[in-house]
């Protein structure tokens, strides 16, 4: 429910109050004497859905331009004329049904202010993109949902998708230029961040070992799965503003499906390996243009439109080209996500066949430890190094199992079918003596 106030230009005032009379509003006027522009204020509680038909009613008396008007969260309002309003609306199956969805004007100003000014923003997706990467780098999931609470991702997105509805092109760039340096800044942040970390010796570790970790190596060959998480966060970002709820937690689902991916495309520029994060920087890619796809349909269907109805048809066609242009973008990179579910399909069915064909190679009394692949190519990955780690009865020697793993192993190779990829697949041997006490 909302508290509205008007101030009544100057010969307006019967007009408006007639019209609160025919919609069955109760209100309260109090005289306006600070200057001879306003004569009134009229003071009245609506329902969330009645206050964009109301206001629009009041436009049509001639007070938009001339009165200010101020909407307001009322916590709760005693009346029977109010309680009537309000069933009158929630049963109203007319254009007037506007479901529990705030005014236009609401969705604007709340998108505006969701929309940060330059400085703060930049200071804030940069602080979460080098936590992100810190958390990445650690393997620690509570340090990158950290960095998630604290990015202001959600603003931008919002704002352009309710600048396009609308027809408010400032508001629509706005968002959009934000989004672009929001996704930039945070590639270079977590860039340089990873690359301090590197050259002080902080992470000793290899490319191989850094993509290895386990939060990092999730986030390289993302599979189509990735994009119902973008697809959700968009939807519920949009359904949140429009509803009037409060959007934090929303933004960190849509920080969770774009801080994570651009900080493992930081490091990979950091350890001097982009190509092998090329799957992220499409998953990034993939979550932007899905979230900002589902916000517009989502804030279209549920009726918002540009103030001035001579506006409709523009925005409706300007709504509908970006709709179009989003969906054939996504529909593209969605198919490479598609190359790497398959990907992953050929992966785990290789790991399973080498781990077998190595059991079947080894003696009865030494045991397989461990199998460690890392993998090259895109978007289809291949073997490139396989470590099979073994144990042995220490009071025996090395069994002389390398060379027919290594064969069994290099016959089980996929062929190369990414750009990058290569059929050569190196394998290591390690033995390690156990001693297996009797039970």
């Amino acid at each position: 429910m909302r508290l509205v106030q008007v101030m009544v230009p100057t010969g307006k005032r019967e007009a408006v109050l007639d019209a609160l009379d025919d919609e069955g509003v109760g209100y309260a006027v109090s005289d306006e004497t600070s200057s001879r522009e306003y004569t009134a204020v009229v003071t009245f509680p609506l329902p969330t859905a009645a206050v964009e038909p109301v206001l629009d009613r009041l436009r049509g008396v001639g007070i938009e331009r001339n009165a200010y008007t101020v909407v307001v969260q009322a916590e709760t309002v005693v009346s029977e004329k109010f309680e009537a309003l309000e069933e009158r609306y929630e049963s109203d199956e007319g254009e007037n049904n506007n479901g529990n969805r705030i005014a236009r004007e609401e969705l604007i100003a709340r998108a505006e202010d969701m929309s940060p000014t330059v400085r703060p923003y930049v200071l804030m997706t940069a602080v979460s993109a080098v936590v992100a990467t810190a958390g990445l780098l650690l393997d620690s999931p509570a340090v990158v949902v950290g960095s998630m609470v604290i990015a202001p991702l959600i603003g931008p997105a919002m704002a352009a998708s309710v600048g396009t509805v609308i027809d408010d092109d400032e508001l629509a760039v706005r968002g959009l230029k934000l989004q672009a340096l929001g996704g930039l800044l945070a590639i270079a942040a977590a860039a340089v961040f990873a690359f301090s970390v590197r050259a002080t010796n902080i992470v000793p570790l290899t490319a191989d070992e850094v993509f290895a970790i386990g939060e990092v190596r999730e986030r390289l060959a993302p599979d189509v799965l990735s994009l119902v998480i973008a697809l959700g966060a968009g939807a519920a970002g949009a359904v949140s503003l429009a509803s009037g709820v409060s959007s934090a937690l929303v933004g960190v689902m849509i920080a969770a499906a774009l801080v994570p991916p651009t900080a493992v495309v930081g490091i990979g520029i950091a350890w001097g390996e982009p190509q092998t994060v090329v799957g992220s920087a499409v998953l990034v890619l993939v979550n932007i243009l899905a979230i900002n796809l589902v916000a517009l349909v989502v804030l279209w269907r549920m009726g918002y439109r540009p103030k001035l109805w001579f506006r409709e048809e523009e925005a409706r066609s300007v709504t509908v080209q970006r709709i179009a242009v989003l969906s054939v973008i996504l529909l593209l990179l969605t198919g490479m996500l598609g190359a790497f579910t398959y990907s992953s399909y050929r992966t785990a069915d290789f790991e399973r066949d080498a781990t077998a064909a190595i059991e079947a190679e080894l003696p009865p009394d030494v045991t397989l430890l461990d199998i460690d692949v890392t993998y090259q190519g895109f978007p289809m990955q291949t073997p490139r190094t396989v470590v099979v780690t073994v144990g042995y009865p220490p009071t025996s020697s090395p069994p002389r199992v390398a060379t027919p793993i290594r064969d069994r192993v290099s016959a089980l190779s996929p062929d190369p079918i990414g750009p990058f990829g290569s059929g050569d697949v190196r394998v290591e041997i390690r033995y390690i003596g156990v001693d297996r006490a009797a039970t």
